[in-house]
């Protein structure tokens, strides 16, 4: 049977009685805590992007040796881990009222709250980050909002996914903007102006009647080339009107 994941313990770190809690290692008195070092490995991936972030960076903004470091966290990868509870942990979340469109678009609008201030959470892949005590206060509210309402166990686990992974598609759609922007110099609305003519040149000859109407009434009405905002309305509401009629529909059939 394998070990225990060691990065366990530093999540539950609070949690944890003090009989469990991870023993120090030998050596001088530490200065920092485990939460100042997450805290500052935040700070640099919301300032420069997940991959920017290394140990040795980290080592050097906190102003301990790198191998000092290492007696906090084990490795990068635990770091990681320890970073997406520790944002989720900062959220606050609403208690759930009886309005069940409502509770459903918090789960939504949390996510992509959270993923819009901290883009770097949309690099982070292939860990376990679900084993932390905040992901799992945050799995047990969201299935809160829809405990009760008439789906199975595996369909509530399914909507909050889905809901999630919407407010994270919308979030990751203006992340892609704005380093869009950066990258360029430009907003979107400043390369339309620069390109709409030489564009119109290229694709003389060619009809476009459907994409040419739509095109232009979005574009009036978004003053971009998209408006997350609206998608991430437009969207949820879809979404919601079909779980809300799945509901409706079964409320019919048993009835």
């Amino acid at each position: 049977m394998p070990d225990p994941d060691p990065v366990l313990a530093l999540l539950w770190r609070h949690a944890a009685p003090a009989a469990e809690a991870p023993t120090p290692r030998r050596g001088p008195r530490q200065r920092l805590s485990v939460d100042d070092v997450v805290d500052a490995a935040i700070e640099l991936a919301d300032r420069d992007s997940l991959p920017a972030l290394s140990m040795r960076v980290l080592a050097t903004h906190l102003g301990i040796g790198a191998m000092t470091l290492y007696t906090y966290v084990p490795n990068r990868t635990d770091l990681i881990v320890l970073m997406v509870d520790q944002v989720f942990g900062r959220r606050s979340l609403p208690p759930h009222g009886d309005d069940l469109r409502a509770r459903l678009e918090a789960v939504a609008r949390i996510q992509h709250q959270d993923c819009r201030e901290h883009p770097w959470l949309l690099e982070v892949a292939g860990i376990r980050a679900w084993l932390g005590p905040h992901v799992a206060d945050r799995y047990e509210w969201q299935l809160a909002a829809v405990e009760g309402i008439g789906l199975d166990d595996v369909e509530m686990d399914q909507t909050i996914t889905l809901l999630a992974s919407f407010g994270t598609s919308i979030a990751r759609a203006e992340h892609a903007v704005r380093q869009a922007e950066r990258e360029s110099g430009m907003t979107d609305a400043q390369w339309w102006e620069a390109n709409a003519g030489p564009l119109g040149e290229v694709m003389a000859g060619r009809d476009y009647p459907l994409a040419g109407r739509v095109g232009s009434a979005a574009g009036e009405a978004y003053q971009a080339a998209s408006d997350p905002g609206r998608e991430l309305d437009f969207g949820l509401a879809r979404i919601i009107d079909g779980v809300l009629a799945l509901l409706a529909e079964r409320r019919g059939a048993a009835g």
